[in-house]
């Protein structure tokens, strides 16, 4: 039987611990009263907020309310907003044809900022074999945690710098679809880019360690992404706390 190329990243040390810790902290955050009464409302604030956030990650940084307002135009933030929107729909597709999913989202992201050639396809033909492997991953080569699958897509998408203009927000939704089709946040509840937002210094420092492939350097990206993910379900208990007001 093949080796599951990702379980050697769970023994790397304080990694396991870490992702546990923060799975505990969604699975508590998903069991919120007001998601029972105000699912819809709670999940599209989420979605506001976690697009303007990815927007910011990629330097194109605006005022939340700005945004909620709809005087913001900005390309980037739009692209995202659309991205977001689009991610339920994507589901099903995520497993069984990546590339394609990833061509959409960065034609959602970026048609307004890049040339119509160079949208949907990789910068250069030289990151394609591993684009390649990591869509196998995603089509079944692994059963490690969801958050560990995520965290992975997130940092290879960042490392390979695979698409031309917003990349980041492309890598950013691409994990947060890793979670969704997973199982782990169906309806689409985290706001994991507000959690990656909050420590940006620390985001932009291990997602560049990851790309070195070091294990201190993958060590240190998944702790980053465990730590986000639980800032992500604290973001979402302060949103269900105020929709329950």
């Amino acid at each position: 039987m093949p080796t599951d190329p990702l379980a050697p990243l769970l023994d790397l040390a304080d990694v396991r611990p870490a992702l546990d810790q923060a799975r505990a902290a969604v699975d508590a955050a998903m069991r919120h009263r007001a998601l029972r009464r105000s699912g819809g409302p709670v999940a599209a604030e989420i979605a506001l907020r976690t697009s303007v956030a990815s927007a910011a990650l990629d330097t194109h940084g605006f005022d939340l309310e700005g945004v909620r307002a709809g005087v913001v135009t900005d390309p980037v933030v739009q692209g995202a907003l659309r991205v977001t929107a689009s991610l339920d729909g994507l589901t099903g597709t995520w497993a069984k044809a990546p590339r394609q999913v990833l061509a959409k989202l960065h034609t959602l992201v970026a048609r307004d900022v890049l040339t119509a050639e160079e949208l949907g396809r990789p910068v250069d033909a030289s990151v394609v074999p591993r684009l390649d492997a990591l869509s196998a991953l995603l089509a079944g080569a692994t059963s490690a945690p969801v958050l560990l699958q995520a965290a992975v897509v997130h940092g290879e998408l960042l490392a390979l710098k695979a698409f031309a203009g917003p990349n980041g927000v492309v890598a950013r939704a691409a994990a947060r679809l890793t979670l969704i089709a997973g199982g782990l946040d169906p309806r689409g509840l985290l706001a994991m880019d507000v959690g990656h937002r909050s420590r940006e210094p620390e985001y932009v420092g291990s997602s560049n360690a990851f790309a070195t492939g070091t294990p201190d350097g993958l060590r240190s990206w998944l702790r980053h992404f465990a730590a986000a993910t639980e800032r992500a379900a604290e973001e979402l208990v302060e949103v269900c706390e105020k929709a329950a007001e």
